[in-house]
């Protein structure tokens, strides 16, 4: 992966409020002199997941949208109707996590939570 163009997706997650769609952020790419391919964002924030720097959740329309988050792990409280995200810490989850992996002889685990609702606006 082109560390520009790495750079440039992480550059427009970083200028948009809340998530964005890859078709999102590839439509704002699309004014730049060199505007990104599709394909070269999807694999850019696929990328960017994978390194933790960039958030993913799934809207309830089913689409995926992405969010720069920086490296620092947590989770996400989203509204379902509006798709207000607020980042949370959940200290008892990262407890239940690891014992639950360690009772089933599980090591280097991961997760993710994403807890939806509707935000006090909606």
């Amino acid at each position: 992966m082109a560390r520009k163009s790495l750079d440039t997706v992480r550059n427009a997650l970083r200028g948009v409020n809340g998530f964005a769609s890859a078709q999102e952020i590839y439509a704002a790419l699309a004014a730049q002199p060199r505007p990104l391919g599709l394909t070269t964002v999807y694999r850019s924030l696929r990328t960017l997941v994978d390194a933790q720097e960039v958030d993913f959740i799934r809207r309830g329309d089913g689409e995926g949208a992405y969010r720069y988050c920086g490296p620092a792990h947590h989770h996400h409280l989203v509204c379902r109707q509006c798709g207000e995200t607020v980042e949370i810490g959940a200290d008892v989850v990262e407890t239940w996590a690891q014992k639950v992996a360690a009772t089933e002889g599980f090591r280097n685990v991961v997760h993710s939570v994403e807890l939806s609702g509707l935000c006090p606006s909606c």
